[in-house]
């Protein structure tokens, strides 16, 4: 269903191109006159901007129908998807009236989309009523009220596959060779462009081998090699650190998914605990059924 409505709304972005692009090969910009010019109207939902058969073509149906456009179709400027998707609408109306009444598979698809759309409207009612100061700052202390500072540390790596080659570049740097030089020319991990450099991190995220040797080092220093599934590495310690908690105003956006999503569950677990809700024994039916297109037809 998405690809013909996707090849409805190329063929009438087409469509909708087709005049303005001639009219350019006829007649500038520059010649139009003021009388030619159309006037601007004070648009609403109920706007008509076409009519088929009698059957109006508004605005929210413009807009609604935008919203739910395929995202390489979100990126197109206003002014080429206005003509598309008019063009678009206009001919899901005539397939529509030639079609009749809808199909019992049509119907089925209806009620499945009406249930849906009736639940993703619930859904943002619910979202939109959660997210205050207090709800965020409730968040905030549940998460972080009792946290305590944790050591993090911030080390550069050079990785190579053996162990005699590890040696040589720790000899190479005890001679005075330069750290980053060395893990750009000889690293075969990711951060070797950068010259090694892993950023801040803290207990658990990194492997245990080369964690166990950074907690044992001094700043500044490098390690004998160490060797992980990865391979062999030689690890230096730039510094360490204790970070404490962060302000509420550095995980907003992440308490804020957690207010709405909590929201959402507690909202679905009430109304399931007040709903009656009658179940078959899901075991007396074949899984193959789902797959079997001509129960839409019965």
């Amino acid at each position: 269903m998405l690809k013909r409505n996707v090849l409805l709304l190329t063929t009438a972005l087409s469509l909708g191109l087709t005049a303005p692009l001639a009219a350019q090969d006829t007649e500038t910009a520059d010649a139009q006159t003021e009388d030619q010019k159309v006037e601007m109207i004070d648009v609403t939902g109920d706007t008509v901007v076409a009519t088929v058969n009698g059957e109006d073509i508004t605005m929210a149906h413009l807009v609604a129908a935008r919203v739910s456009l395929p995202e390489q179709f979100q990126q197109l400027p206003d002014d080429v998807l206005l003509p598309g998707i008019v063009e678009q609408l206009i001919q899901q109306a005539v397939l529509g009236q030639a079609m009749g009444e809808l199909s019992h598979r049509a119907e089925i698809r209806l009620e499945n989309q009406r249930r849906e759309l009736a639940a993703n409207d619930k859904v943002e009612e619910v979202i939109a009523g959660a997210v205050t100061d207090e709800a965020l700052q409730a968040a905030y202390d549940a998460e972080y009220a009792d946290a305590e500072p944790t050591q993090e540390f911030s080390a550069a790596h050079i990785l190579v596959e053996t162990e005699d080659k590890a040696k040589e570049l720790i000899e190479e740097l005890d001679g005075g060779a330069d750290f980053a030089e060395l893990a750009k020319e000889h690293s075969t991990g990711p951060s070797g462009p950068g010259g090694g450099e892993l950023g801040w991190f803290s207990a658990g995220m990194m492997v245990k081998p080369f964690e166990d040797a950074v907690m044992g080092m001094e700043p500044g220093s490098v390690s004998a090699p160490v060797q992980t599934q990865f391979g062999w590495h030689v690890i230096k310690l730039n510094e360490t650190r204790m970070k404490g908690a962060p302000t509420l105003d550095e995980v907003r956006s992440e308490l804020t998914i957690k207010v709405e999503n909590d929201a959402v569950e507690a909202a679905l677990k009430a109304l399931l605990d007040a709903a009656k809700i009658d179940r078959i024994e899901l075991e007396s039916i074949d899984p193959a059924a789902l797959r079997d297109m001509t129960l839409l037809d019965q």
